[in-house]
């Protein structure tokens, strides 16, 4: 709880399981600010370090009654979240969010809003703007026609380790030595290194009150994309791309190309992509009057990915673009519900005794996925994640954001991790396209002889006749992956004594 006797702002953080609310939270501290995380599960900020130094809300910016209780004795209040990747009624969705999220800080007192929009092409009419922009703008023009002063900070590209933008142009410019473009590669872009976007947020919170407007935020650079690309093949060492720019690549066609080329899910790849299709170029740097640069000047692009560069070598990646992303609802039923909330349950369950102590286990299952892979049948994994990419899933690329730790709300290839019980118990839910919602229980237990037991459970809940369809159709190719999977997971157990974690040899 905020302690009144000690100076600082209290600051509300919506968004704090996302790419950006996560990085300005300890920013925020730092300054020595309090902080209060709306969130709509406290339990996904559980392993987050800074987690026992924030008070969590439960809360959700699309069900206004949950709001006033986030909002009380609040001074700054701000405002990261959108529906990116979402289906076609994701503006109205923004627009009634943003609502009452103002209505909700008006009524608190709250003395000022920060929010962090995207960086609007001058001159270019809203009904020409691609649906992401544009309701990005009109979020910033709701939260500043409310009563509460706003600062409205608008970026375009945010270059930094786990970024959507930075994974993006990392995976095509190392995968592709040769490439076929879009035009809009030759679109100019004024990117912004993600630590001089969270200096701005943060010095946000102590704007004059008067300053109710929207301020265009960018880097020290203008490049094309296709100069983007060539910078990032220089600083990462690689050789110079050659790229052909044609004209027949729509936004729709080019996020499917970045879709197959890079982690980044067609959902995300195309508000991207159609944001690029005009010229985003501050208009002005009248931040500049309020929060001046560092004596250093402001991170320049080749300095931005070499930072974030180091951070995804040497494993530390603070948040990624994926940690936002939720599966299903909050009413969704969990496979720890007494007796079954809602039907029919089918389990795969495999057991097997591991001549391996509890934590020698708990360090292979916890690495799991990502560069090491899932212990079993390559090909049918790889073959899942592609499916599940034609019908526009998540497929099974983004990876990991750590090689050897998860924490609770990590994404992991097209898994969730929902649970963690250290050393006993790791839950993913799946968010591959299905008929129905699926769970992978890895878990380990002493046998009491200095060995372990290891347990394995896979859960599918199906929905309608397809979910039992389905269940059904993939159930002869269980004893492969799942079996396999076991085997091979306690095999690594007793052969990784000793040895570092994290290398399959199958």
């Amino acid at each position: 709880m905020y302690d009144p006797a000690v100076p600082g702002l209290r600051c509300l953080v919506t968004g704090a399981t996302g790419y950006i609310g996560g990085r300005l939270v300890p920013e925020l501290l730092a300054a020595g600010h309090y902080v209060r995380c709306l969130v709509r599960d406290p339990e996904r900020l559980r392993d987050h370090p800074w987690r026992a130094r924030v008070e969590a809300a439960s809360g959700d910016v699309t069900r206004p009654e949950t709001l006033p209780p986030a909002f009380e004795g609040v001074d700054v209040a701000y405002y990261l979240v959108h529906a990116l990747a979402t289906g076609p009624g994701f503006e109205a969705t923004d627009r009634a969010a943003a609502r009452a999220f103002a209505t909700a800080a008006e009524a608190a007192g709250v003395r000022r809003i920060v929010y962090l929009g995207g960086l609007v092409p001058e001159g270019v009419p809203a009904d020409r703007l691609s649906p992401h922009l544009r309701s990005r703008a009109e979020v910033g023009r709701i939260l500043r026609e409310s009563a509460v002063p706003t600062a409205e900070l608008r970026a375009a590209v945010i270059l930094g380790s786990g970024s959507a933008s930075f994974e993006m142009l990392r995976y095509l410019t190392e995968r592709l030595p040769v490439m076929v473009t879009p035009r809009w590669v030759g679109t100019r872009i004024q990117p912004i290194a993600v630590r001089d976007v969270l200096r701005y947020l943060t010095a946000a919170a102590m704007l004059p009150p008067d300053v109710n407007r929207a301020f265009d935020v960018g880097g020290p650079d203008i490049l094309t994309y296709r100069q983007m690309m060539q910078h990032y093949a220089e600083v990462a060492g690689l050789r110079p791309r050659r790229i052909i720019a044609v004209p027949v690549l729509t936004p729709g066609l080019s996020s499917l190309w970045v879709g197959l080329v890079t982690p980044v899910p067609n959902a995300i790849a195309r508000p991207l992509v159609e944001s690029l299709r005009h010229e985003v170029v501050c208009a002005e740097h009248d931040i500049a009057r309020y929060v001046p640069g560092p004596p250093e000047g402001l991170i320049g692009f080749d300095e931005a990915v070499r930072l974030a560069l180091r951070r995804v070598r040497d494993a530390e990646v603070a948040t990624r673009w994926s940690s936002a992303s939720l599966p299903g609802a909050p009413s969704d039923p969990l496979p720890t519900d007494p007796g079954w909330a809602g039907g029919s349950l089918y389990q795969d369950v495999r057991e097997r005794r591991v001549a391996a102590t509890p934590d020698a286990v708990w360090r292979v299952v916890e690495g799991i996925g990502g560069e090491n892979g899932w212990y079993s049948f390559p090909l049918a994994w790889a073959l899942r994640g592609w499916l599940d990419r034609l019908v526009g899933g998540v497929g099974l690329r983004r990876g990991r954001r750590d090689p050897t730790r998860l924490r609770v709300g990590d994404s992991l290839d097209f898994w969730r991790v929902e649970a963690i019980e250290r050393p006993r118990l790791l839950r993913l839910r799946a968010e591959m396209r299905l008929p129905g919602l699926a769970w992978l229980e890895l878990s380990v237990a002493p046998d009491g002889a200095g060995g372990s037991y290891y347990r394995q459970r896979a859960l599918f809940h199906p929905r309608g006749l397809a979910g039992h369809a389905y269940w059904w159709a993939v159930a002869p190719f269980h004893a492969i992956v799942f079996g396999g999977m076991a085997h091979n997971i306690t095999e690594r157990c007793t052969t990784a004594v000793g040895e570092a974690v994290g290398q399959p040899r199958w």
